[in-house]
């Protein structure tokens, strides 16, 4: 597994502390896309990272139509190899080629990935940038900088991986009175104290980072399925995350459906949700079938703090000392499209529902 150069140790978890961290929705169907809502692709924003699961067809020009524009994504992680999760490849790879793209692009997935990118390469053709494929087993660590990415089994017939992105601890708070009490004086020192370093005062006492610092806090979890059945290992692998963005293609309806598919319905999701104790659980994959508020209204009865992002919307994940992770509806909208959107104008909302209800 590649290991990340840009830091690490006490002064990466320090610097990782004020990381803003948040999941934009660029598609949130399954199986077939709809006027409103597009077909697979999450894009992960943790600082300066851009993290892109699953790239269904069509997701450039959803990246386009938001105010993430077509960045040059560095790492792309596929979860499975159904059609309406990786489709949109051949056409973003082909477009960075023809922007005269040079920066290495690297896309992981489950075993096949490398047959599935030798069969696409009949149609993007040769590249102006260097394309490492990189397959993954569940269990597998992906070591980045403050944080790390873990992936699961899941249970859907076919082989797929889940994904959860895991931070460093974080440094303690800075006592005050503490240091005080231990006469470092206000200025560098301090600063040392809190990036790690040990100082020594003018009368030759060592003060230790662990003399002033608190104890260690917990980064921020979020755990995203892709496509799956009821399964024990996405319980254990989100236990305690922020967010776990989890399908529920089918409602309670189409439970045997939803079996013989190996997909998950609402009420399924909302239980690996509360046997996990998330904070907040997104729903995505839903069928035609459903609105909105019908696939959270099956979630809520067993987990109320449920979500059914739509296309662009946003979920921020803050600190836990600053509060809960929040969807913002139409989030990453660009401009225009961003104030009508607020303004109630999409078609898939039903009535005067709150704005948070789908």
């Amino acid at each position: 597994m590649r290991v990340s150069a840009r830091g690490h140790g006490f002064l990466s978890a320090l610097e990782s502390a004020a990381v803003d961290l948040d999941v934009v929705f660029l598609g949130t169907a399954g199986s077939t896309p709809t006027a409103q809502r597009a077909l697979s692709a999450t894009l992960v924003r943790r600082g300066g990272d851009r993290l892109l699961f699953d790239c269904a067809e069509g997701t450039q020009r959803q990246l386009l139509r938001c105010d993430v524009g077509l960045a040059e994504l560095e790492e792309i992680f596929l979860t499975h190899f159904h059609a309406d999760h990786y489709l949109g490849l051949p056409g973003l790879l082909k477009t960075y080629s023809l922007r005269g793209r040079e920066l290495p692009l690297t896309i992981y997935g489950p075993h096949g990935l490398r047959e599935l990118l030798k069969a696409l390469r009949r149609i993007f053709g040769r590249l102006s940038y260097p394309l490492e494929t990189v397959e993954l087993d569940p269990g597998a660590r992906l070591e980045r900088t403050g944080y790390r990415l873990e992936t699961f089994a899941v249970e859907h017939g076919v082989t797929a991986i889940g994904y959860a992105l895991v931070e460093a601890e974080r440094p303690g708070r800075f006592d005050v009175e503490s240091a005080d009490r231990l006469g470092v004086p206000d200025g560098p020192s301090r600063g040392l104290l809190q990036r790690g370093e040990t100082v020594t005062l003018p009368d030759g006492r060592a003060v230790k980072p662990g003399d002033v610092l608190g104890s260690a806090r917990a980064g921020r979890k979020l755990v995203l399925t892709g496509d799956t059945a009821p399964s024990a290992s996405v319980v254990d692998a989100a236990a305690g995350a922020d967010l776990l963005v989890h399908e529920a293609t089918f409602l309670a309806d189409e439970r045997e459906r939803a079996r013989e598919t190996r997909h998950s319905t609402a009420g399924e999701a909302a239980l690996a949700a509360r046997e996990a104790g998330v904070k907040l659980l997104a729903l995505t994959h839903l069928s035609t079938r459903y609105f909105g508020h019908q696939v959270v209204e099956e979630a809520r009865e067993l987990f109320p703090d449920t979500v059914v992002p739509r296309d662009f919307d946003v979920v921020e994940i803050p600190f836990p000392e600053r509060g809960r992770p929040e969807l913002v509806r139409s989030g990453a909208r660009a401009g225009r499209d961003r104030k009508e959107a607020l303004r109630g104008r999409d078609e898939d909302v039903m009535g005067d529902l709150p704005s948070d209800y789908v």
